[in-house]
């Protein structure tokens, strides 16, 4: 799961607009305006949503769960080594 929020920072991590992301995840932009409109966790179906996270994960992004071990816990992105 990916919260808008996580999905606006993994952009803005990685130095890309909506278009860009959209042609990563091969999705269209409105699909892409939906999912960061999201309240929260992101909706979408299950094939655009693995298509996104995919794409992320390609691109260096490492989305961190809610409770996963961390120091503070909470949900977040980050960028791997």
């Amino acid at each position: 799961m990916i919260t808008s929020g996580q999905l606006r920072a993994s952009r803005a991590l990685l130095g890309i607009d909506q278009r860009e992301l959209a042609e990563l995840c091969r999705l269209s932009v409105p699909t892409i305006q939906r999912m960061e409109a999201s309240d929260g966790i992101v909706r979408g179906t299950v094939d655009s949503l693995m298509k996104l996270i995919t794409a992320l994960e390609r691109a260096g992004i490492e989305v961190i769960a809610a409770g996963a071990a961390t120091q503070k816990g909470g949900r977040g992105v980050r960028l791997r080594k």
